[in-house]
């Protein structure tokens, strides 16, 4: 499989955010693109301004962007048109630019939602717990609520207008009433006494920081799954933690592999052959 050489011609697609240096994504989509035989690559940008961000994607013609911490609420008023489900979720984590028209669009809680069931994990009736309360939580939480609704959802966060904005978002878009509590360990330690679903949105633990975690390994429970959605390292000091304690782990690796295929199909109008796009990131972590 050779790449197609860069030329006048080549259509360009990137990843935007803060940090950037950790994404997989420019790995996997030039590798998707280089299967299919396309004149398409694949960049990352470290965006500190925005605004300006946006407006060198309208002016340079970039086809496809992934959105990333910490840009994925921020963009929603500087883009044309949001997608239904992107606009009821809050966030967005993909634009698509058609002819300096951006289109924003939500992979993020289809691929964590497919990531859950396919493990085995489908919130539907369960305790879940999440940690964070930005971009990515928003995606995940909506969706889950809408499609596959829990028990109840405990959201804690650092942030405390985020983190009520998004209990109240979803109270009102769905038949849910998420509690809604600042992130300390004396309320992570009694939320977790009942969780049967526990989910970390926050970058605790993401590369270069890898020995960290968002929870103590003491608190784990063996009834409880845990899912993390950060990729880099492909398992976290959280899943590494939840295995010792017996519990279910889910790798953020599936859900970043769900929502990559998503976004590729929107760029492109293809299926994204997910099993290159999944072999990259084996050979990547091996």
């Amino acid at each position: 499989m050779n790449a197609v050489p860069v030329d006048g011609r080549t259509t360009i697609c990137a990843v935007i955010g803060n940090p950037i240096e950790h994404s997989l994504s420019p790995a996997i989509h030039n590798a998707a693109f280089a299967a299919c035989g396309m004149n398409w690559a694949y960049v990352a940008f470290s965006v500190t301004h925005l605004e300006k961000a946006i407006t060198g994607i309208r002016g340079l013609g970039i086809r496809g962007v992934s959105v990333t911490i910490p840009h994925k609420v921020a963009v929603m008023p500087l883009l044309d048109s949001i997608a239904d489900s992107a606009r009821t979720i809050g966030s967005v984590n993909t634009i698509v630019n058609t002819d300096g028209n951006l289109a924003g669009y939500n992979s993020d809680g289809a691929g964590a939602l497919k990531a859950l069931c396919d493990a085995g994990c489908n919130p539907s009736g369960k305790r879940v717990v999440m940690l964070g309360s930005g971009g990515a939580a928003r995606a995940i939480a909506v969706t889950m609520s809408l499609q596959n609704p829990p028990a109840a959802i405990t959201l804690l966060g650092i942030i405390k207008e985020e983190r009520e904005q998004l209990s109240s978002d979803i109270a009102a878009k769905s038949s849910l009433k998420p509690a809604a509590a600042q992130l300390s360990p004396d309320v992570l330690s009694a939320a977790l006494q009942e969780c049967d679903l526990l989910i970390n949105t926050t970058p605790v633990g993401m590369y270069p920081k890898k020995d960290a975690s968002p929870v103590p390994r003491e608190l784990l429970k063996k009834k409880t799954a845990v899912f993390d959605i950060v990729y880099n390292p492909r398992k976290t000091r959280l899943l590494r933690d939840a295995e010792q304690a017996g519990c279910t782990v889910v790798s953020g690796i599936e859900m970043f592999l769900n929502q990559a295929a998503i976004q590729f199909a929107l760029w492109t109008g293809q299926e994204a052959p997910l099993g290159v796009m999944r072999a990259v990131l084996e050979k990547h972590f091996t």
